[in-house]
């Protein structure tokens, strides 16, 4: 196979997501990632737990904050950019993957993000979010799952419930919702993680592997609305929330409860939820992270329900792919090789075969 008919001759599997991002000379804290902006979110928005989360973890990462890109849509996730103290782009709805793209391509000194809700991301901006995903850009895309549009006041998102009553929806919704995961996976994303905002120990460590991970990193974040849906993940941080929260570690068996009292089965071509005491060691589920094929993965994704009696989070999938940025300057290197640019290239360009003469 030639140089030209293999676009991804010249990419390198070993690099991280970080690699040729400069990192700043010395310690860094929360603070230096603090920009001067007030920050306008509801009281009691689930947001400002990850802004305090993601400005912490920066901190341990240690990168400077001119290399640093945060590109957001529209919605109340998409006001992140303005508080951090690095580059950021609160950009067009639905269409931050594209934008990011280019800067992925163009800048490969960049860390680059997305911000984005349940509906940017996945209503107007869901053609987007598939093609990045497909393509696997070097990006980290961080979608804040609210199952809402708080924005523009309380209409039911891709994300909401069955039955769901809202402005838009006054007589209950009658759309079946996205499982996000689901949707990740099913365009073959490298990296797919689920956190919920309140769990900082837990969202830190599935940020740090997006951030490492050479390709599209989907983290999905559960947070909270209260003006909007308030209280719609509870369950998952009252009395009680170890029996619905299964918390996924590479090498473990998937075991959840208080006391480890559930695990997790195959069954068929999928997986279920079944007493720990009634089954063989042997049969509860191993997670495998690294497992090529993303049918594993999926049936993972699959667990999660609307009810949220059960809701996998941590990291579902992080396998190594050649990505879309590197392919496309290999390519341009390739090309710059075999025709290196004239002297005269613009006048070339000018006055060269493609022009016409019109009389």
């Amino acid at each position: 196979m030639t140089i030209m008919e293999n676009p991804l001759v010249g990419t390198d599997l070993g690099l991280t997501g970080l690699s040729g991002v400069p990192h700043a000379d010395g310690p860094q804290k929360a603070k230096d990632y603090t920009s001067d902006q007030e920050v306008r979110w509801c009281p009691g928005c689930g947001d400002y737990v990850i802004l305090a989360t993601v400005r912490g973890f920066l901190a341990d990462l240690g990168l400077r904050r001119e290399n640093l890109m945060f590109v957001s849509g529209i919605g109340c996730s998409s006001r992140f950019p303005y508080y951090l103290e690095a580059y950021g782009i609160h950009s067009i709805h639905g269409r931050a993957p594209a934008i990011a793209t280019g800067l992925a391509v163009t800048r490969p000194d960049l860390s680059v993000w997305v911000v984005t809700g349940d509906g940017d991301a996945l209503s107007i901006g869901g053609n987007h979010l598939i093609h990045a995903l497909r393509r696997n850009v070097n990006m980290t895309i961080l979608l804040f799952n609210n199952r809402i549009y708080g924005l523009t006041k309380g209409q039911y998102s891709p994300t909401s419930e069955p039955g769901k009553v809202t402005k838009s929806t006054p007589m209950g919704s009658v759309d079946h919702p996205f499982n996000t995961l689901s949707v990740a996976l099913g365009a073959e994303a490298t990296f797919a993680a689920r956190a919920l905002d309140s769990d900082r120990a837990g969202l830190t460590e599935v940020l740090r592997a997006a951030a490492e991970h050479r390709g599209t990193s989907f983290v999905e974040i559960l947070q909270d609305c209260p003006i909007f849906n308030d209280g719609s993940f509870d369950m998952l941080r009252k009395e009680n929330a170890e029996s619905h929260l299964i918390r996924l570690h590479h090498g473990e068996p998937i075991r959840f409860g208080a006391d480890g009292e559930f695990a997790v089965v195959r069954q068929g071509f999928g997986m279920r939820v079944v007493c720990a005491d009634t089954v063989a060691e042997s049969e509860i589920v191993v997670h495998d992270a690294y497992a090529e094929d993303p049918e594993y993965a999926y049936a993972l994704s699959r667990l999660s329900e609307q009810d949220l009696s059960h809701v996998v989070t941590g990291i579902f999938r992080s396998v190594s792919r050649p990505t879309y940025d590197d392919g496309v300057r290999a390519q341009l290197e390739t090309a710059a090789e075999r025709k290196p640019v004239r002297e005269d290239s613009l006048q070339h360009l000018l006055t060269g075969r493609e022009t016409w003469t019109v009389s």
